[in-house]
């Protein structure tokens, strides 16, 4: 059964008897003639609305790198100590994982417009009176920090329910979850680097205000889109529970702390291993080596992965925890950048695999608030990683134990994980 593409649904119906369909319909649990070999990220960019999809929500989603750095600065710029600088950006950290459910629970109840034009809204007003009040009254800098953290626009459970409808065969899809799990680690990764250069170069406000308008070009481009007018989630049961309510999702998303909680704590391992090895050089590079074997990790994943499976799951989660246990020998400064591409290399593979089965056990008409619940457990993770790295000096344990808790979880999982059928 070939898959509705956006541009062949009809605007209207001839058939008044016919019950009203949700749009996207479902997609086919298996492909019926799947390629000979999984398609590659350009052949996913090819198809009509992915590009300007995967720019618009990568731009929109990079003020969550650029923030907690801007943040920082700005506080530092007005006087401010450190900790409370980094109370700041911890803040603005936890945030969206409170706010990112609530809009997505939106964004499936009323389409996705409501939600990222509302959630644009509000990042644009409290990052703007940032850049212009500044960080010098701290309740207030506080105020505005939670509401631009919580009003992030749910751009990626967004892109992620838009994926079926663009898209010709569940091949495409699981292609296009590794594409998007990659480029998070740009918005990571280039997000910091571009705060600090407009820092340095004008001001931390402007880096702020600069945040803003990358959210709401970002969500206005991707709001505009076609498929993005017209979704509409399935009709849902209400239930107390909701997206909670399938067993093995509770475990799935407690998985998902620990694997954020990994990078968190590597950042802080970066810092505490560049002081022990006095190469300063190692604090910057090291999250960078690590982001950018996710890139390459996700690239061959995508030549070679198949339906997602329990075991995958398990098989990911036991290779990640096995790539951290190098980094606990004393070893030079060079072979701990290039030991910290191992991880690296299965980060993206795994977190890609963990969002395919988050969606598969998505109740129907709950796909963009799912995924709101793991972008919240993800960065619950980062949080109390860093948190938790820094009283234990940034030892590489902690990141090893919160891979060995993930794997734990993930192994413990009881219901089966089917190919994604995202809904």
């Amino acid at each position: 059964m070939a898959h509705a593409q956006v541009r062949d649904v009809p605007r209207t119906t001839d058939a008044p008897a016919r019950a009203p369909q949700p749009f996207p319909p479902p997609a086919p649990a298996d492909d019926p003639q799947p390629p000979s070999t999984p398609p590659t990220f350009l052949d996913v960019l090819h198809h009509r609305y992915c590009g300007r999809l995967l720019i618009a929500s990568v731009t929109g989603r990079l003020s969550l790198g650029m923030v907690p750095v801007a943040l920082i600065l700005a506080a530092q710029a007005d006087g401010h100590s450190l900790a409370s600088a980094s109370l700041l950006a911890a803040l603005y950290g936890i945030a969206p994982a409170l706010g990112l459910p609530l809009l997505g629970r939106l964004a499936d109840l009323r389409g996705l417009l409501l939600p990222c034009y509302l959630g644009a809204a509000l990042v644009a007003f409290a990052l703007g009176t940032l850049a212009v009040a500044g960080t010098a009254h701290l309740p207030l800098a506080a105020l505005c920090v939670a509401v631009a953290g919580a009003g992030c626009p749910p751009l990626e459970g967004a892109l992620r329910s838009l994926w079926p409808c663009v898209l010709p065969d569940g091949a495409h899809v699981r292609t296009a979850y590794t594409l998007d799990s990659s480029t998070q680690q740009i918005v990571y990764a280039t997000g910091p680097a571009l705060a600090i250069a407009t820092a340095t170069w004008l001001s931390p406000a402007a880096a702020l205000a600069l945040a803003a308008t990358a959210t709401a070009a970002g969500s206005l481009a991707f709001a505009t889109t076609p498929p993005a007018r017209i979704w509409r989630a399935a009709p849902r049961r209400r239930e107390r529970l909701g997206v909670l309510r399938p067993p093995a999702m509770r475990p799935l998303l407690c998985s998902l702390v620990f694997l954020g909680a990994t990078v968190g704590a590597l950042d802080v391992a970066a810092i505490a291993a560049a002081g022990r090895q006095d190469a300063s050089w190692l604090a910057g590079t090291l999250p960078a080596a690590f982001s950018a074997a996710g890139l390459l990790g996700g690239i061959l994943f995508a030549r070679f992965q198949t339906a997602p499976r329990p075991r995958h799951l398990i098989l990911l989660g036991a290779a990640y925890t096995a790539c951290w246990l190098p980094l606990l020998a004393p070893l030079p400064a060079p072979a701990v950048l290039l030991l910290a591409l191992l991880p690296g290399a299965v980060f993206v593979p795994l977190l890609t695999v963990a969002s395919l089965t988050v969606t598969a056990l998505t109740p129907p008409g709950t796909s963009t608030e799912a995924v709101g619940w793991m972008s919240s457990a993800i960065r619950l993770g980062l949080a109390g990683g860093t948190a938790l790295a820094g009283p234990l000096n940034g030892h590489f344990t902690v990141p090893l134990m919160a891979a060995a808790c993930c794997a734990l979880l993930l192994s413990a999982r009881t219901a089966p994980a089917p190919a994604a059928t995202p809904v």
